[in-house]
């Protein structure tokens, strides 16, 4: 006869500092793990990843630390990261974040940019005993090589990695499951290419997986995003066969949940703590400087101009939808300048050919682009917004057919643009990811610069006087103008 043993793995990914929702995964799991001990059935919290985001403020102004304290409150018996953990935070941040969790940080293809060693605060698995069955944890998150690299590390082919390290641990291990910050794409993939992984608990691509989906044989899960829900998988383990059974899984929506007040309580305290830390002054302005996501605008000219000059760039490109609000007369601290600048993005100096960047500069122009609204890639905002420049002055006829409407393009000391001609441009990763102007994503990479945020740039810039009045030339001319 067999005797079917039920294990509870809790689960969330993708919080993107959404901090809001974290009072009430705090009730939501508190509920379900008190069912759990009723019935004594083992459980495990776990989270899937890019539960930091610095858009917000309590984040960025403590470098994570509530993030840290919520994970730590809440009771979480593991993590893992996502990549907004280890492209946005430095390795010395991370550890400082870690280095003495009462979790495990999980991570089977995270190494030291050498590729061998790992910092002490993260295991490569984690093994866990659920009333006598072993349970083995394994974790992988998507790789960005060149730019990890820059970061301090270096994230491994995950399908190798996971392969040999399934295959040294299967024996040994009753239940295998993957934590997999890499997106349902690739869960699907290392379920049909790998054998012996029971469960993979997925993030990233923000899917929601209301029921567990099976592939081969192996059992897919995921909570979605920002905090909306609490996953829930339940093995069922034959303990006479040794062997899983069946896999059900679910997802608890927390619209209607009540926030645990401790938690509310938590945050406030560290939302305190940030204001103070960001209250420094940066710069005094004598006027306000003011964007529009429609039209040529001083602040976002200033961004421009930031980038042209930090990157050492002929040109620079940015969105204007990058600033999502004007900078007030007075002085200015790194508060505010994180309120309208509160991407993750980074700056890269590139190379592209004149006809690509015509090709961009005539979308800015359509309104099509302007309102485009743009998800994901660092970006925090709303709408792409229309290009803002620096080192070229752009003559248009807003009369013209869209692609047509460029008159000239003129970049100072080098004179008139040339179709063939190819050009140093700095600009914004989102814009080498493909996000916004496709043309874009044809230019060449030269330079990522890390650990540099655009906020970081525009800090420097507002302190230089001639910086301040050089944003207000004009650079796009209508024609008649």
């Amino acid at each position: 006869m067999s005797r079917l043993k039920r294990i509870h793995l809790l689960h969330t990914n993708d919080l993107h500092s959404h901090l809001d929702q974290a009072g009430k995964i705090y009730t939501q799991v508190d509920l379900l793990q008190k069912q759990f001990e009723e019935k004594g059935e083992p459980h495990f919290l776990l989270d899937i990843g890019d539960h930091m985001d610095r858009f917000r403020l309590e984040t960025e102004g403590t470098d994570g630390r509530v993030n840290r304290a919520l994970l730590e409150r809440t009771g979480y018996d593991m993590v893992t990261f996502g990549n907004n953990e280890l492209l946005t935070f430095s390795k010395e941040q991370l550890g400082m974040l870690y280095d003495d969790a009462p979790f495990s940080v999980v991570s089977t293809n995270v190494f030291d940019v050498n590729g061998v060693e790992r910092p002490d605060w993260i295991v490569p698995y984690e093994w866990k005993d659920a009333g006598g069955i072993r349970v083995c944890f394994l974790a992988a998150t998507i790789p960005y090589p060149r730019v990890y690299e820059m970061m301090g590390w270096q994230v491994k082919n995950p399908f190798a990695i996971l392969g040999q390290t399934v295959e040294s641990l299967r024996n040994q291990a009753d239940i295998i499951v993957l934590l997999s910050h890499l997106g349902l794409g690739n869960d699907r993939k290392l379920a049909e290419q790998i054998d012996g992984i029971d469960i993979i608990i997925g993030a990233h691509t923000h899917h929601l997986l209301e029921k567990a989906e099976k592939v081969r044989n192996t059992y897919l899960a995921a909570a979605g995003k920002f905090g909306q829900a609490v996953g829930q998988v339940t093995v069922f383990y034959d303990e006479t066969t040794r062997s899983v059974q069946d896999v059900t899984a679910c997802c608890h929506d927390l619209a209607g949940q009540v926030p645990d007040e401790s938690i509310n309580l938590l945050i406030r305290r560290y939302k305190e703590r940030a204001e103070q830390n960001l209250a420094q002054p940066v710069a005094r302005l004598e006027e306000s400087l003011t964007v529009d996501w429609n039209a040529e605008s001083p602040f976002a000219n200033l961004l421009a101009d930031s980038i042209r000059d930090w990157v050492g760039a002929d040109v620079a490109l940015v969105n204007s939808g990058q600033l999502l609000c004007d900078l007030p007369k007075g002085t200015v601290t790194l508060e505010m300048i994180h309120q309208t600048c509160p991407h993750p993005i980074n700056p890269v100096l590139v190379e592209i050919s004149g006809r690509d960047l015509k090709n961009a500069l005539e979308e800015s122009l359509l309104s099509e682009f302007q309102q485009k609204p743009i998800r994901g890639f660092g970006f925090r905002g709303e709408i792409l917004g229309t290009l803002s420049v620096s080192g070229i002055e752009v003559r248009f006829d807003p009369k013209r057919k869209p692609y047509q409407k460029i008159t000239s393009i003129r970049f100072g000391e080098k004179g008139e643009w040339k179709e063939e001609e190819t050009y140093l441009v700095g600009m914004i990763d989102m814009f080498i990811f493909g996000a916004g102007y496709l043309s874009l994503k044809n230019a060449r990479l030269i330079k990522y610069f890390l650990p540099e945020f655009l906020r970081d740039l525009l800090a420097y810039q507002l302190k230089k006087p001639v910086a301040v009045e050089r944003c207000k030339e004009r650079r796009f001319f209508k024609a008649g103008n």
